[in-house]
């Protein structure tokens, strides 16, 4: 099977990077697009792709089309007279419902995807729903592709909205979350390049802590602080200035926007 990406933006090199280094896919087996010279020349010397200029003149060469647009550049993809027909088509265009897109390719077996950006280390989290034209060998074909670059979960399209807040924006947070605990070990004499280091193995380790024990956040923040020891007063702290409070904001003000491109 050959794929192509029809975009080779963040999102679309995370993927194709990670396909690579999984070995899902050989370099001979991808193919994309942009209309940037620049970029095409840099994605054909990073990974060894084709590139081509045009979805138009990519299609024909693949047999699954993943399309890595921004959302206002969806009309014009299909303007250039882009035939997809019968192909199974993975849309991971934020907003973009399926509705919408089976409007541009209605003989089209369509897969909307939410993947983030971790995909590059193949450590993603997203959230995928099918039509209901896809026979369950191609079901199992893009599971697998998904499955290679991260966690991949079914859910609903009405939840989409919701993935994009907790999984497809989130890495952004997470990085910040980081760049505040170095900071704060540099305020207290560590280097900047050992604090960064440290701050991101502590949120690596507690997330595999979360998701290999089972256990709730809570209890697992329980066992991490003693009675009167050092840790609960840093608890206390991120309570009074609103952690909790302002992550929770965070990502609903980002689901309510995927929800108002999605109207759009």
């Amino acid at each position: 099977m050959t794929i192509g990406f029809i975009g080779a933006g963040k999102m679309a090199e995370a993927l194709i990077g990670g396909l690579i280094q999984k070995k899902v896919f050989s370099k001979n087996q991808i193919v994309a697009c942009a209309p940037s010279e620049k970029t095409r020349i840099r994605m054909w010397e990073t990974y060894g792709i084709s590139m081509f200029e045009t979805a138009k003149e990519m299609a024909p060469k693949a047999d699954m089309i993943v399309i890595a647009v921004k959302p206002k550049n969806v009309a014009e993809v299909f303007a250039e007279g882009l035939d997809i027909r019968g192909k199974v088509v993975v849309s991971i265009v934020a907003g973009l419902t399926m509705e919408s897109l089976k409007a541009y390719a209605p003989e089209s077996k369509i897969v909307r995807v939410m993947p983030n950006h971790c995909c590059m280390v193949l450590e993603g989290a997203m959230g995928y729903t099918f039509d209901s034209s896809l026979t369950e060998d191609e079901k199992d074909q893009v599971v697998s592709m998904l499955e290679t670059v991260g966690l991949a979960v079914e859910v609903p399209e009405s939840e989409m909205d919701a993935i994009t807040g907790i999984a497809g924006s989130s890495p952004a947070f997470m990085y910040m979350v980081i760049d505040a605990m170095a900071d704060a070990g540099v305020l207290n004499g560590l280097s900047r390049a050992d604090s960064i280091k440290l701050a991101a193995q502590s949120m690596l380790g507690s997330a595999k802590m979360v998701l290999e024990t089972g256990k709730h956040p809570d209890q697992l923040k329980d066992e991490v602080c003693s009675p009167a020891g050092t840790t609960i007063v840093g608890v206390r702290t991120l309570e009074n200035f609103g952690l909790r409070a302002g992550m929770i904001a965070a990502i609903d003000e980002t689901v309510a926007k995927s929800r108002s491109m999605s109207k759009k």
